[in-house]
């Protein structure tokens, strides 16, 4: 099955609204209306700015966190309708940074990939291991116990078409480190193989992405594995060119 290539970048707490809306207008000019799918995730606090900035652009708009309920005495938090009301196509879910610095568990991310999917949003899970994990050879076990956890509370044929993983080592983020490609490969072939068991034959249409350190001297080599689908950038997306090469490894694949 050919799924399409997707590349999301994760702008992280990064880029004020003015700064993000000309980054966005930079990136509607040089990656609009590429085969690919091209997503941008801003701070919260930029999101109307780009969202304005990408009016009628094919890059779509994406937050990095979202709350599990849809309204409540929750303060500081942000839920799924509000992202929807504020023109977000989809969510980032339980990134490696949300684990280990805001307490996510495996728990609170299923909730939210629920409430996300249950307010029309395309989510964005990721999984991966830390370096103590991968030297420990329980590499396997972690991201697999993480998928599960996703998916604990099941997946409807239709919520298959709104859900990608990103497999981000957590050792390669921020790091300058990246896995070798046969690395993430391997950690693909197996949360698609996850995947499978959980929804059969759906799983070869989910899209897994890969994360950490991606930069445009190593994507196209990481994009030409058969179950690397695209790619969570960090860094590298908050500098138009870079991105949009990036942007134009994916090409390949389409």
């Amino acid at each position: 099955m050919t799924r399409r290539p997707f590349i999301c970048g994760n702008w992280k707490m990064f880029k004020t609204s003015a700064e993000a809306a000309a980054l966005a207008r930079e990136l509607r000019a040089q990656v609009g209306g590429v085969a690919a799918q091209v997503a941008i995730a801003p701070p919260f606090t930029a999101l109307p700015a780009a969202h304005n900035a990408l009016v009628g652009s094919s890059v779509e708009l994406f937050a990095q966190n979202c709350h599990w309920e849809a309204s409540g005495a929750y303060t500081g938090e942000v839920s799924a309708p509000m992202l929807r009301e504020l023109g977000c196509a989809g969510v980032i879910l339980g990134h490696s940074e949300r684990r280990q610095l805001f307490g996510e568990t495996d728990a609170t991310v299923q909730k939210k990939l629920k409430a996300a999917l249950g307010a029309g949003l395309t989510a964005i899970v990721c999984v991966g291991e830390t370096l103590a994990e991968r030297e420990a050879q329980r590499e396997t076990a972690v991201v697999s116990t993480q998928v599960r956890g996703a998916l604990a509370g099941g997946l409807t044929s239709a919520d298959t078409a709104r859900i990608a993983f990103a497999y981000e080592p957590v050792w390669a983020i921020g790091t300058g480190k990246v896995a070798t490609p046969a690395q993430a490969q391997a950690m693909h072939a197996t949360i698609r193989g996850l995947l499978r068991e959980r929804v059969g034959g759906a799983a070869d249409g989910i899209r897994i992405l890969y994360g950490g350190s991606v930069k445009p001297d190593n994507a196209a080599t990481l994009l030409s594995q058969p179950d690397i689908d695209g790619a969570l950038v960090g860094g590298a997306s908050l500098q138009a060119a870079d991105f949009s090469r990036i942007v134009a490894a994916a090409r390949e694949r389409v």
